[in-house]
């Protein structure tokens, strides 16, 4: 008889349902309620395939882990070499580099 790989098995982590940091289970750390009626902000969800990626690559930044931030920025250009860019002419390219100019002008502005 053959032995049933499971999931466990193969060393996946199993999620809860429903998975930590959806709608219907926030991580501890949500800050969407806690946004100011006026604080820009971006969602990458889940189905965007460089999310997982782009997400780790932030959590490298922030924990100054500069190494594995470099590797995994490397990989995110290797996944994304193989699809042509998003044209520069795109209203969601342009959109989200104005929310990034947003951003920081709100930092600017909400200093402590």
């Amino acid at each position: 008889m053959r032995e049933r790989i499971t999931p466990a098995k193969k060393g996946l982590i199993i999620m809860a349902n429903p998975p930590v940091g959806s709608k219907a289970n926030p991580s501890q750390f949500d800050v969407i309620d806690k946004l100011g009626a006026d604080e820009p902000y971006f969602v990458i969800r889940a189905h965007d395939p460089l999310s997982s990626a782009l997400v780790e690559l932030h959590a490298y930044i922030g924990a100054g882990q500069s190494g594995a931030a470099h590797n995994k920025l490397a990989e995110i250009m290797a996944m994304t070499a193989a699809k042509p860019p998003r044209p520069a002419s795109s209203p969601k390219y342009r959109e989200t580099f104005a929310i990034s100019l947003a951003m920081e002008q709100w930092r600017e502005t909400h200093k402590e």
